[in-house]
């Protein structure tokens, strides 16, 4: 059944009547358009979520909680925006978007657990290969590369001044710290190049930094970077870059049983009728204190919005009346990390019968970082390949087959001919999706958070903004999607 809006209660106009009356409140344009586009609303609702990933469906289920009034609009045919898995012809499941948890997660993990989601550690037994720029392969064990004492002590000197630095940083306002003009007015390379000597230490700073922060060194600013390691911890436990980058007890010493695609789908049974999918939302009109909300097919009539999208994708939404300029400026700098992620699925994990961990790390190929993504019981084997910043734009116009071939080749280059003849293989190529356009990060480059970082969680009217991008602590992840969207929820519910 459709439910209207009551006109004047969305204006706040009144109209004085009777005789003798002298005057009477005249609505502008702009409040009689929404008023009419609020009139043929379909729903009326207390909130409007717009976006099902993690962040939307935490901060819906929140708010259901809290006793509110909800409506989910999502614009894919599925839940999880950047988290998603599929199924294997094996009867297993890989991940195709968003897979890792670690040490100070502790909302998302919590959540799991709720929902009867279970983790495990994954396979760190063996050895890694480092792969050098002329290609020659080191196998070793620990955290780094073997190098020699000389380069040792320069990276280790250089990651005690970046944790350093990014302990004057505050995570909820990353704009204010001390010297934030100075740092964001670098990118990393300039600053990696400027402050570490030797040749092998730099080269691994360059490495980190599209490993595990998606993007090439001289396209993020250095504040942005030292914010990133910041948050990387929670209330109890300051972020560090060792943390951030490790595998055993770091941001990828864990995975989810089954994947963590349960998450989403289990939180959004919960939600029910609430949850709407195919209804890309195209437009959010503002007047006295309420919304309309313009999906394809649906228009829906809240007293508050929250908006769960990247800010490159919340930027997309046509707004009346306009964002505040310093917000919509902010869209217009915010991308998200150019990442595709390719899984190869074979019969056993036959690298370690070799001694090795399926974890490698290069400075040539079109994939320059793997894991051994196999199931806990190592039942059949799955190598996980990335492709970040300039690899993955590198295959941007080349077919599926092409990217799979090439992928292929390097884990052959990698672990042997036996990786040449997998029994599936999946590829997520983010940055290409229409409702993605990118993946985990975003990140800024230099003077946007100085100019425009304000803007990033201050709501505009009864626009809420929530998403990985947004958060105070994991920011990027799948923590730090689930507490922005619970803190979205908390703001709303204090009113």
């Amino acid at each position: 059944m459709r439910q209207q809006l009551n006109r004047r209660s969305l204006l706040g106009a009144g109209v004085a009547l009777g005789a003798g009356a002298a005057t009477a409140a005249v609505a502008t344009p702009a409040q009689a358009r929404a008023a009419q586009a609020a009139d043929a609303a379909d729903v009326v609702v207390d909130t409007v979520v717009v976006g099902a990933g993690l962040a939307g469906l935490a901060a819906a289920r929140k708010l259901v909680a809290g006793g509110k009034k909800v409506m989910v609009l999502e614009a894919r045919d599925r839940v999880g925006g950047r988290v998603h898995d599929v199924s294997l012809a094996n009867g297993g499941t890989m991940e195709r978007g968003a897979q890792f948890t670690g040490p100070t997660q502790t909302r998302l993990q919590a959540l799991a657990a709720e929902l009867g989601v279970r983790t495990f550690t994954g396979y760190n037994t063996g050895d890694s290969v480092y792969y050098t720029a002329d290609g020659t392969a080191i196998r070793y064990s620990g955290a780094l590369p073997p190098m020699d004492d000389e380069s040792y002590q320069a990276l280790g000197q250089a990651m005690y001044q970046l944790d350093t630095l990014a302990s004057t940083v505050p995570v909820d306002a990353p704009w204010t710290a001390a010297k934030a003009e100075e740092l964001d007015a670098q990118t990393f390379h300039s600053w990696i190049e400027g402050n570490v000597s030797n040749d092998t230490a730099r080269t691994i700073l360059h490495l980190i930094s599209n490993g595990a922060l998606s993007a090439e060194s001289r396209d993020i600013s250095l504040l942005w970077v030292l914010f990133y390691i910041a948050v990387s911890g929670n209330e109890t436990n300051p972020g560090n870059l060792t943390r951030l980058t490790s595998t055993l007890g770091g941001a990828r010493d864990s995975r989810f049983v089954g994947g963590p695609y349960q998450i989403a789908t289990k939180m959004a049974v919960q939600l029910g009728s609430r949850l709407v999918l195919k209804a890309p939302v195209r437009r959010i009109v503002q007047s006295g204190g309420r919304a309309l909300v313009v999906a394809d097919g649906l228009s829906v009539a809240a007293s508050s919005v929250v908006v769960a999208l990247p800010p490159t994708l919340a930027g997309r939404i046509a707004y009346s009346p306009a964002l505040p300029a310093t917000r919509d400026q902010l869209t217009q700098r915010f991308p998200l990390s150019s990442i595709a992620k390719a899984i190869a699925v074979y019969d056993k994990p036959f690298w370690r019968d070799a001694g090795l961990n399926g974890q490698v790390a290069s400075l040539t190929g079109t994939t320059r970082s793997t894991f051994d993504n196999s199931p806990p019981d190592g039942s059949y084997g799955a190598l996980l390949a990335f492709l970040d910043g300039d690899q993955a734009r590198a295959v941007e116009e080349r077919s599926d087959a092409t990217v799979k071939q090439a992928v292929l080749d390097d884990l052959v280059h990698y672990f042997g001919a036996k990786a040449a003849t997998p029994t599936e293989f999946v590829l997520g190529r983010w940055d290409a999706e229409e409702f993605s356009r990118g993946g985990a990060p975003g990140f800024t480059a230099p003077g946007v958070l100085t100019r425009f970082g304000t803007a990033i969680r201050r709501p505009a009217g009864v626009i809420h903004w929530a998403g990985a991008e947004t958060a105070t602590f994991w920011n990027g992840h799948m923590e730090g999607a689930v507490r922005s969207g619970e803190q979205a929820a908390a703001d709303i519910l204090k009113g």
